[in-house]
């Protein structure tokens, strides 16, 4: 077993700093573009140039978050960006949107690339056809228990775990409720932490924050993770202070080398009521938690100490050298770390007049590299009898060979990459059908039924009663958290020796299921299509057609192009958080669950249970029906129904809007710009 890196956040070049002193071997930070973690203080191009030169000059890797979603206006600017990061020699990539891998690809052929946690990777099967995109390492959900990250990281692509940080509440790449609330886009890297607010399962509409989960650390657990193959830990936090960072990566290492980490420090440095390990462990009690003032107290107090883990440069690199002084010759050293040496040389050394220059005086000023990454280990010496070199002298040549080092080391830790002028181009469109045909999402046979008179296909749970219904116009819908990859591989391949050959697919998990047993694939808006290169990465990972995410502006939709038929939810209640936790079952328990969950403003938002996660739902029924028009562009309509009774369902085919409280959506008024 090889000993995994820890790979650290870097919010700014502050963190940046407190990172590699504290001894991190990578960290991941993100440009002013394109990351998941808009409202951090991020890195200019010059600092990005220079934040890629100190990793390197420490040994470690950086990587980059380019972690959104893009649309297609953006593809000019994020290829730009990729330029230039692959010129200064990123070590990495991390990344979300199956365009933005195409694109990344086409730039730099050779780049490494990284599958982000917001991929919402969850299955062994959904690692394994992160491959065929090309990725070498993969993120999974942080959701998941021991035994099926084990199962991950024994596939030959790496893994990399989340190991301390807050963890979101809802599952990475599938929370839509910031977007929805307020136009801020998880997905799009502007999420405005709604969650955060009060939230409460009693219909009380106090400061409960039902939908705050602790912080998680994996910490004292670090002899499970290396056990089962492990290769990278992530520390979460890059909208966090250099303190957090410094002291989660020192504590980390303290695990890592088998002493038990100071678990009472970090939870005062940060924690929301102390931490968890409930995924893990698949233990999920106890998992709530908010920023208590105590939590706050506890941090002004530490801070001072922690100041002491990065405060100097740390020395990272064994540096031996070699002096030969002699009569005539100009004085000379070199300098040697692993299999690299550089040697310069000097003026010609004096008579010494007093006392001559000797050994001790050469270490002396040579093992002065406090204020460098270089750890002196000694010096071997040649020198002439009766010969003087000044201290200046040698401390500048120190220096000066000091410097020459550093570039070596620098230059040989940054990886260099074929990178082409590709300006993108769009991937070849299909020819719309002109007929937008319907399909409705149901729960059960009674409104499979009734959506069957106008439906071209029903979408229904794996284990719905189909009795009646033709098996060519289903289409089976998985968990969308699937926590026994092989039960539900073996209730679909059941389900397809029956004439069931359609498969619903939410994430990557359920397309690499799917494929292995040979379906017919329908993509989900929850694989969150939002520009014509994700449609065509998807359209050559096998998927017959793909729903795009709700989050797209109608305008968007139809300047899109694919070689797949696309379609878009034009009805239904959206899914605004999908968790593994109940908040509901947390606060009241099962016993006086009202399905709802109330927020500070009174609204009532419902909460549909499917056993091993639930659903948060926007109150609001999206309703586009009477707009297909201005959808111009899609081949079918996905319809969500959930509480209605079939003749509802007929009413509402039938233009009969719904009661209630309507909206249309991000359709019309779309997300905040992020470029």
């Amino acid at each position: 077993m090889r000993t995994p890196e820890i790979l650290a956040p870097a919010g700014s070049p502050e963190t940046l700093s407190a990172a590699l002193r504290a001894g991190a071997d990578a960290v991941y930070l993100g440009g002013k573009l394109f990351s998941a973690r808009s409202s951090a203080a991020n890195f200019d191009n010059d600092q990005l140039r220079e934040a890629a030169r100190l990793c390197h000059m420490y040994g470690a890797k950086m990587y980059i978050a380019a972690n959104t979603i893009i649309s297609d206006g953006e593809a000019d600017a994020f290829c730009e960006f990729i330029r230039f990061t692959s010129g200064i020699g990123v070590d990495g990539y991390i990344v979300q949107d199956p365009g933005c891998v195409y694109l990344i690809k086409k730039v730099c052929p050779d780049a490494v690339i990284h599958a982000s946690t917001q991929m919402s990777v969850h299955t062994a099967a959904g690692a394994e056809i992160m491959q065929e995109y090309g990725f070498s390492r993969v993120v999974p959900a942080r959701e998941l228990d021991c035994r099926t990250l084990e199962r991950i990281c024994a596939l030959p692509t790496e893994t990399e775990v989340f190991v301390h940080g807050a963890l979101c509440m809802s599952v990475s790449g599938q929370c839509y409720m910031s977007a929805m609330m307020g136009g801020r886009s998880a997905n799009r890297g502007a999420c405005g932490q709604a969650c955060r607010l009060p939230f409460s399962a009693d219909g009380n509409t106090s400061d409960y924050a039902a939908l705050s989960l602790k912080d998680l650390s994996l910490l004292p657990r670090m002899s499970e993770l290396v056990a089962i193959g492990a290769d990278s830990l992530k520390i979460e936090g890059r909208m966090k202070r250099p303190e957090y960072v410094a002291s989660a990566v020192h504590e980390t290492r303290q695990a890592l080398d088998g002493n038990f980490p100071d678990m009472k420090l970090l939870r005062g440095i940060f924690s929301r009521s102390g931490f968890t390990d409930g995924y893990f462990t698949g233990k999920r009690q106890d998992m709530f938690g908010v920023r208590e003032k105590e939590d706050v107290t506890a941090a002004q107090t530490l801070i001072p100490k922690i100041h002491e883990l990065y405060r100097f440069q740390k020395q990272v690199h064994d540096v031996r050298f070699s002096v030969r002084i002699a009569m005539g010759e100009p004085v000379s050293i070199s300098a040697f770390c692993g299999d690299i040496s550089v040697s310069i040389s000097g003026d010609v050394p004096q008579t010494a007049q007093n006392r001559p220059t000797d050994v001790q005086a050469v270490e002396k000023q040579l093992s002065k590299l406090g204020d460098t990454v270089l750890r002196f280990c000694g010096v071997d010496c040649q020198i002439g009898e009766g010969l003087f070199v000044p201290a200046g002298v040698l401390n500048s040549m120190r220096r000066q060979i000091a410097d020459m080092l550093t570039e070596e080391i620098i230059s040989r830790n940054t990886p260099g990459y074929t990178i082409t002028d590709y300006a993108p181009v769009l991937p070849e469109n299909r020819t719309p059908g002109g007929v937008v045909t319907y399909r409705a999402v149901c729960q059960n046979r009674e409104q499979a039924l009734a959506a069957l008179e106008y439906a071209q296909f029903v979408i229904l749970p794996m284990d719905c009663d189909f009795s009646g219904i033709p098996a060519d116009r289903v289409i089976i819908s998985p968990p969308r958290f699937i926590c026994d990859e092989d039960a539900v591989s073996g209730k679909l391949r059941e389900l397809k020796e029956r004439g069931f050959t359609r498969l619903f697919c939410h994430t990557h998990d359920c397309i690499a299921i799917g494929k292995r047993l040979g379906m017919t694939l329908h993509g989900s808006f929850t694989l969150n299509l939002f520009n014509s290169y994700c449609a065509g990465s998807l359209a050559g990972l096998g998927l017959a057609d793909c729903a795009v995410s709700f989050e797209a502006k109608f305008s968007q939709i139809r300047s899109l192009r694919c070689p797949m038929p696309l379609g878009a939810v034009m009805y239904g209640q959206l899914p605004l958080m999908l968790t593994r936790n109940c908040p509901i079952k947390n606060q009241v328990g099962c016993g006086n669950c009202r399905k709802t969950i109330t927020d500070r403003t009174g609204r009532n938002m419902p909460v549909a249970c499917s056993g091993d996660y639930v659903e948060i739902l926007n109150p609001d029924v999206l309703y586009c029906l009477d707009d297909i028009s201005e959808a111009q562009g899609i081949d079918f309509a996905i319809m969500i129904f959930r509480r209605e009774t079939p003749e509802q369902i007929r009413e509402i085919f039938c233009g009969k809007k719904p009661e209630g409280r309507l909206t249309r959506g991000l359709y019309r008024r779309g997300l905040q710009e992020v470029l």
